[in-house]
């Protein structure tokens, strides 16, 4: 160490990303290094956990660690001061906490620095604000930590003895995997109920206007109660209701038409922000996080040299900071007319027990717009960034306007409607999509006669619940208490890596029989009945309070553990009398395995089935099964036969190819349709199971029937 480097301040970080941002900074007089997370960690190859003692953890060096150990232990010695700038959350606690052990710092001391987003102004003000390191927090950390250890460390090896080696159960994962296989026997036990949707089509009598009226009543019963069918439940009834209607003449009874204001989105805490970024962008949870680990650890602006973009993106509190707000309404006066901006800022309330130290999700300079950008970030960091900042800047807009209509219509005894939403002014629509419901609703006069047009009979049958999305089943965790922001991701992943549950073609959650077989084995043991209900939300639940309890100090993380603990050992027990699990053999396929002779079977991965060798591990070969979805290749399918298959990306996602690959190579990532286009020849496809056909080369469109199709 030399003597112009003795006098620095020491400021350890994460990642070496931060690291770099944060030492630009900062400036000649800091050094600053990253450990690349934990330093320390329970290890992987026993439970470590000494439960006669206190449930006290072994924490052992990260393997591969040693080297970045030293390194930092020879500039703490040579350091004038050390600061410890890790994650603001529980795990980047127990970080610094680890880090005080390695580089002989006392935890009590002031050498923990936490900002919220990594910009010159927050580390400069975080510099004025030093504190020690937060044992409540870190003891929460270790709780957690502590309780999936026993759980995994114990009930896996159990999972291996009763169904298969290399299966794992979790505290909160077996919680997730239980909503999706409840959900699963709610669709497999559901059994549909026939109904029947009537609308008449109707105009005015000079048909400048026209109606879709929907049957609602009759004799003032309704047939629909929240939006559920109800009575017209058999094609007779619905005949003779469309038979009745036919005779009578259609009299407008009412027509009203009501204001509303439609108040701004909330900013995005971490689960809203997988949630949209699922929904808009086709991001994973883990995807999501990685994009927004980058967006908040920094890159180089240019003229601004390395700034954070993003705040803090583990967070489930909706508080936004004064001067963000300022900024913000700053930054919409200038851009908008006036009436876009609200005579006062709009604030969120958060659930109880959000960490409302962080901030909600938002650009930490709300000047730097999307397309200031555009060519300092990459594609997949751009538009996540402007998927955030287009929610900020909306959630400090004002309402939007709208004007929801109704109109009521008579048909002697039967009563019809249609209601409609259009929008008076965007408010925040302007820079977030604004769903309406329905369209321009016509107006009409009381006591109007309509003629009718049509009268549609539509059969209908009864639909179970939905499967899970990832963004449903992160809205349903966070809404049952079960798991926390930083975890979310992680939970949906393990899952995956499993083979407990596949994403199917609507890109869905559904289990696997391994799943199914793996939640019934638990169920039986571990259900709300239990002394250890690991299984069941509401307990898990309980537990995560019970966590933020000890962070908030009013628990003590070993009383927690002991209690769980107690409980769990009781039922472990049990569950190890139980017999052992027979899944179902590999279906054979009738093959032969080219490269060793055994059978070809069909089994099921994370993305659905393939084809293996019933020889594995010993043998590895596998191939695809390739699904034709009855259209002939756009290249060679004339030529050569060549028909179009979907396939799977190695990330999962679906593709379409020629089934003669490699000798064609022919793929696209959208549906082909087989129809060519009107205008320049060129093979259709369909971008969604929604969309209609249209040509990628010259743009033409294929329309509804009715319309003119257009360029």
């Amino acid at each position: 160490m030399t003597k112009k480097e003795s006098g620095k301040t020491l400021v350890v970080v994460e990642s070496p990303t931060k690291a770099k941002t944060l030492s630009k900074i900062l400036g000649s007089k800091y050094t600053v290094k990253a450990s690349i997370g934990h330093i320390k960690d329970l290890p992987k190859s026993r439970i470590a956990i000494d439960v006669e003692n206190n449930f006290q953890p072994e924490y052992i060096l990260v393997k591969g660690k040693a080297k970045i150990k030293n390194e930092l232990v020879k500039l703490a010695r040579g350091s004038q001061k050390i600061l410890l700038a890790s994650d603001p959350d529980r795990e980047g606690e127990a970080i610094a906490w680890h880090l005080c052990n390695i580089l002989d710092v006392d935890p009590q001391t002031l050498c923990r620095i936490r900002f919220y987003e990594v910009t010159p102004k927050a580390v400069k003000e975080a510099l004025k604000k030093l504190e020690p390191v937060d044992m409540n927090r870190v003891n929460a950390q270790q709780a957690r930590r502590v309780l999936d250890r026993l759980v995994g460390y114990t009930l896996s090896p159990l999972l291996w003895k009763k169904i298969r080696y290399g299966l794992s159960a979790g505290r909160v994962q077996s919680v997730a995997l239980n909503l999706i296989c409840e959900r699963e026997r709610e669709i497999i036990s559901f059994v549909p109920s026939e109904y029947w949707h009537i609308s008449v089509l109707a105009s005015s009598l000079d048909k400048t206007r026209n109606y879709d009226l929907k049957v609602m009543s009759f004799k003032n019963k309704s047939f629909w109660k929240e939006g559920k069918p109800l009575l017209i439940s058999s094609s007779e009834q619905a005949e003779k209701i469309a038979s009745d209607i036919a005779k009578q003449e259609l009299v407008v009874k009412e027509y009203k038409v009501k204001e509303g204001k439609r108040a701004p989105l909330p900013p995005f805490k971490t689960s809203t922000l997988q949630q949209e970024a699922a929904r808009r962008l086709g991001f994973s949870p883990r995807r999501t996080m990685r994009i927004a680990q980058s967006l908040f650890e920094g890159v180089s602006v240019p003229g601004r040299g390395p700034v954070g973009l993003i705040t803090y993106m583990r967070t489930d509190s909706l508080r936004i900071a004064p001067d963000a707000i300022n900024g913000a309404r700053t930054f919409i006066s200038e851009r908008y007319e006036a009436k876009y901006l609200p005579a006062k800022p709009n604030f969120f309330a958060s659930k109880a027990r959000s960490q409302d130290a962080h901030e909600a999700i938002r650009p930490t300079d709300v000047t730097l717009t999307p397309e200031i950008l555009k060519n300092v970030l990459n594609s997949e960091q751009h538009r996540l960034y402007t998927l955030i900042w287009n929610r900020f800047v909306a959630s400090q807009m004002a309402s939007a306007l709208v004007a929801n209509a109704i109109l009521d219509v008579a048909a002697g005894s039967y009563g019809l409607r249609q209601t409609g939403e259009s929008l008076i002014f965007d408010g925040w629509g302007a820079v977030w999509p604004l769903e309406l419901k329905g369209g321009q609703l016509d107006p009409a006069q009381p006591e109007e006669t309509l003629l009718c047009q049509e009268i549609e009979k539509e059969q209908r049958f009864t639909k179970p619940a939905a499967r899970y999305s990832e963004a449903t089943l992160i809205k349903t965790l966070e809404e049952k208490g079960v798991g926390r922001p930083s975890t979310y991701a992680t939970i949906v992943e393990t899952l995956y890596d499993r083979g407990y549950v596949e994403k199917n073609e609507e890109k869905r959650i559904e289990p696997t029989q391994l799943g199914m077989t793996v939640d019934d084995f638990l169920l039986q043991y571990f259900d709300s009945k239990s002394q250890s209900p690991i299984v069941d939300t509401g307990f898990t639940a309980q537990m995560e309070e019970q966590l933020d309890l000890i962070e908030e100090d009013q628990l003590q993380w070993v009383e927690v553990v002991r209690s769980f603990w107690n409980g769990f050992t009781n039922t472990l027990e049990e569950a190890k009398k139980a017999s052992a699990v027979e899944l179902p053999e590999p279906e054979p396929i009738g093959e032969d395995c080219p490269e060793c002779g055994k059978p070809l079977v069909k089994k099921r991965g994370r993305f659905g089935e393939f084809i293996a060798c019933s020889g594995y591990p010993e043998c590895r070969y596998t191939k695809p099964i390739l699904k034709t979805i009855g259209v002939k290749c756009p290249l060679c399918g004339e030529t050569e036969g060549g028909e179009v298959v979907r396939r799977r990306s190695k990330k999962g996602k679906f593709f379409y190819g020629c089934s003669r690959y490699p000798e064609c190579k022919y793929v696209s990532w959208n549906e082909p349709t087989g129809e060519k286009c009107k205008e320049c020849g060129a093979s259709l496809i369909r971008k969604n199971k929604k969309s209609l056909p249209e040509c990628p080369e010259c743009g033409w469109k294929k329309e509804k029937k009715g319309k003119k199709e257009n360029k």
